[in-house]
Order: C-alpha cells, then sequence, then structure tokens
C-alpha cells in the first residue's frame, strides 16, 4: 500500500501548462511530419502537371487546369466522404477495442467501392459540360480527355482513402508517406515521358498528365496493400483474414457520418474549382493564372491539413477513452500552432509572389496575373488554415451536419455568389462593378468566405468540446 504524503514527503509538481503544450506539439508533429511529406508529395502530382503542361503549351496548361478542377472537385469530396472511417477507428482504438477495427475498414472498403463507382460515373458527366463552354478547340479536347482518363482510377482512390483513413488512427503515417514519395517520382516520369514524347512515345501533351495520374493513383493502393501485408504493426486489426459482405447497418452509419463531411469538401472546392469554369469565357490567361495561384496555395494548404488529419486521431482516441478533458487540450493546441503557421506562411507568400509565379509558366502575361492573385492567397492564409484544423478537431468529436451547414452557408451562400458579382459584373447587380475584375474579384470572395467559415466553426468547437465536458 502506497504511504498518504505528508509534510515531509515530496510530492510531484504537476507539468506547467507550457510544457504540456510543448509536450503536445511534439506529438502532434511526431504524427502529422510524414502526413506532411505525403500530401506534399501528393499535391505534387499537380504542380507537376500543371508545370509540364504550362511548358507544353498555353493550350494545354488552359485544358489541364480545366479537367483539374472536376478531377479536384471529384476526389475532394470523395475523400470527405470516405473519412467517416478515420474517427470511428480512433474511438475504437483509444478505447482498447481493436478487435472491432476490422470490420469498420471491411465495410468501409465497400462504401468506397460503391462511391468510387458512382463517382466515375458522374465525372464523365460533369465533362461533358466543356461542349457547352465557350472554349478552343484545343483546350476543350486536353480538358475532356483529362476526365475522362483519370477517372478510371477513382475506384482505386477511394480503396486507398478508407486505408488511409484506417492507418493513421492507429497511428501510421509513415507508409503513406513513402508510398506518396514513389508516386511522386512516377509521376514525373511519366509525364516526362508522356507529355513531351520521349523515348520513343508520342508527344500527348496535356493528355499524359491524365494518364500519369491514373497509373500512379492505382500503383499507390497496390502499394499500401502491399506494405499493410508485410508491416508487423497492422497485424493485430488486419482487415483482410476473411470474406465480409456487406453489412448494412454499418454502412448506413458511415455513410451517415461520411455524407456530411463529403457535401462539406464539394462545397469548399467547388468555391475554387468553378472559378476555372467561370474564367474561361475570358480566355486562357485568367484561367492559366487562377491554376497557378490556386496550385501553390493547395502546397501551402498540405501543412494544416496534415495538422487537422494528425489531430483527428489524437482528439478521437482520447474521447474513446473518455477524457474529454485531454480532447479539449488536444484540439485547441493544434488550433494554435496552426494560427502560427498561417502567419509565417502569409509573410512568405506575399513576398514572394513573383518569384512563384514564374516558377510555373514562363508567359509573362500569365506570370504578372498570378501574382496578383498570390496577393489575395496570402491574406486568406490565416482563415483558410484555420479552418481547415478546426474542422478536423470537430469531426473527431463524430460532429459532422453543423460544419456542412456552415460551409455550404459559407461558400455558397456567400462565397460563389458575390465571386460573380465582382468578377463578372452582371449590369442588372445594382453594387456590381461597372468592369468586371474577373480573377481578382474571385479570390476576393473567397477572402470573405473563407473568414466567415473560420469564425462559425472556432465557436461551434468551443460549444462541442464544452458540452463533452459538461456531459461528464
Amino acid at each position: 500500500m502506497t504511504p498518504a504524503p505528508d509534510s515531509t514527503t515530496p510530492l510531484r509538481a504537476a507539468p506547467s501548462r507550457s510544457r504540456r503544450v510543448l509536450t503536445e506539439t511534439r506529438s502532434l508533429w511526431q504524427l502529422a511530419w510524414p502526413i506532411l511529406i505525403g500530401q506534399l508529395a501528393t499535391i505534387g502530382m499537380s504542380v507537376t502537371d500543371v508545370a509540364m503542361a504550362g511548358h507544353a503549351s498555353a493550350q494545354d496548361l488552359a485544358g489541364v487546369s480545366l479537367g483539374v478542377s472536376i478531377w479536384n472537385m471529384t476526389i475532394l469530396t470523395l475523400m470527405g466522404l470516405l473519412m467517416a472511417v478515420s474517427p470511428v477507428v480512433a474511438q475504437h482504438v483509444g478505447a482498447g477495442e481493436l478487435d472491432a477495427v476490422p470490420h469498420v475498414v471491411r465495410q468501409g472498403l465497400w462504401k468506397a467501392l460503391a462511391a468510387g463507382l458512382l463517382a466515375f460515373v458522374l465525372a464523365n458527366l460533369a465533362a461533358e459540360v466543356f461542349d457547352h463552354m465557350d472554349l478552343e478547340p484545343a483546350v476543350r479536347d486536353v480538358a475532356k480527355g483529362f476526365v475522362h482518363v483519370a477517372s478510371f482510377s477513382l475506384p482505386a482512390f477511394s480503396c486507398y482513402r478508407v486505408l488511409y483513413g484506417y492507418s493513421t488512427s492507429i497511428n501510421q503515417t509513415k507508409p503513406m508517406m513513402v508510398i506518396a514519395l514513389a508516386a511522386l517520382l512516377l509521376n514525373a516520369l511519366i509525364n516526362w515521358v508522356l507529355v513531351f514524347g520521349n523515348w520513343g512515345f508520342a508527344a500527348m501533351g496535356g493528355l499524359g498528365c491524365a494518364w500519369s495520374t491514373m497509373l500512379c493513383v492505382w500503383f499507390s493502393l497496390g502499394a499500401m496493400l502491399a506494405w499493410m501485408r508485410l508491416a508487423p504493426a497492422y497485424r493485430r486489426t488486419w482487415p483482410f483474414d476473411h470474406y465480409e459482405a456487406p453489412h448494412w447497418p454499418m454502412l448506413r452509419s458511415l455513410f451517415k457520418l461520411g455524407l456530411p463531411i463529403g457535401v462539406t469538401y464539394f462545397a469548399e472546392t467547388t468555391a475554387f474549382s468553378l472559378i476555372a469554369l467561370l474564367l474561361a469565357r475570358f480566355g486562357s490567361a485568367p484561367v492559366a493564372a487562377h491554376a497557378i495561384a490556386l496550385n501553390f496555395t493547395s502546397l501551402t494548404f498540405m501543412v494544416p491539413l496534415s495538422l487537422g488529419l494528425a489531430l483527428l486521431p489524437r482528439v478521437g482516441q482520447s474521447l474513446g477513452a473518455d477524457d474529454p478533458l485531454t480532447a479539449r487540450f488536444r484540439a485547441w493546441v493544434g488550433v494554435g500552432l496552426t494560427l502560427v503557421f498561417s502567419v509565417l506562411s502569409a509573410v512568405g507568400i506575399a513576398w514572394w509572389r513573383m518569384p512563384i509565379a514564374q516558377a510555373y509558366t514562363s508567359d509573362p502575361q500569365v506570370a504578372m496575373l498570378a501574382a496578383q492573385l498570390l496577393v489575395f492567397a496570402a491574406l486568406f492564409q490565416l482563415s483558410d488554415c484555420t479552418q481547415v484544423v478546426i474542422s478536423c478537431a470537430i469531426r473527431a468529436y463524430k460532429v459532422t451536419r453543423p460544419p456542412m451547414v456552415l460551409h455550404l452557408a459559407a461558400f455558397w451562400g456567400i462565397c460563389l455568389p458575390l465571386g460573380c458579382v465582382l468578377g463578372l459584373a452582371p449590369q442588372w447587380v445594382p453594387f456590381a462593378p461597372a468592369v468586371p475584375m474577373q480573377a481578382q474579384g474571385f479570390w476576393i470572395a473567397l477572402v470573405v468566405g473563407l473568414s466567415v467559415a473560420a469564425g462559425g466553426l472556432l465557436v461551434m468547437l468551443s460549444r462541442v468540446t464544452r458540452k463533452h465536458l459538461a456531459a461528464v
């Protein structure tokens, strides 16, 4: 029996708050940095696509940018829809219920297969919109071809995202980093061969980027399955020890949890991707400039996204262990760390905007337009970085519908309408500018929409954490 402390028994001092913050920051970063490198490698594939298409021709760049707008809307919606696996697995891990994990993963894969096949059909239908737009024929052909070819990878992408969420939630993040780096190298090689016609292949221009994307997604799924088979960390929760038919109660639960996240991702990505479609009427230069600015900000966005993806299992495992106080502490440490990064990111983008633009294109007009848009990108770093991390923290609590409503209001209710007014200047709107602001008008609206989303989510996280503490 441990003796009761008295005046002569030294008591171990509780760690100070600053030490706790530092310890949690280190733990969060240890989980986040492999995700970050993997995410940077993944987005690096898009950077490679856009950069190589840009050096092929302005038409190839514009066509790939338009095709990528459909592709991004599709895969990001799938990512959100399939993210439901992460909080469910994380809470099982926190509660020590490891035997329940394989069932969740198997049902998640059934959900992924259905979602991927549906996305394949919808993406190809969406590509038909290019036939009804005032586009140069060469641009239209590249845009449609990109979607048609890349869409064959959507079932593989869906299954990979389920395994991604499962692996992250059992604290295994390095496999995705290694696989993404390998896929990046493979993507660069295939692009170099197919876009420019090396090694005896015919030069395919922007369409070569689509083939590269499709092949690399299937490679990533195969590599992930191989890693899981060989690594000891997956044996305790190995999901492929036997066949399991669809279990409708679990599938309904995963769809109920994941659908609002998918709608949220769709609302946000359409606020970015539809801009490219709306700018097409002004020619290739504004579309290309928008693609460059969006592509680079997507690169910096990987840091807060990676922190959010690491924060989700950290918070979820605390909730599974019935420790809402630690869950709240971890959530706010993640938000604070993200705020620090967002300030540094904003300063860097504003200072280096012209060299960044020139790294993407040799066209002076496109580079100048892109540099102007990067100023607005710097402005929304604070709100954009914050909202993604807060969203992940809230999802760890299995709260998905209120964030969906907020994102719909911010992006579809404010951002897109305001962007159309400023960017297109319809004369029937009383406060519309006399001359269309084109891409700049849309990016001003993005700043407003992201600020509304970040502010609302901040309030929402505070209420959710207080509610769970009160329930204890």
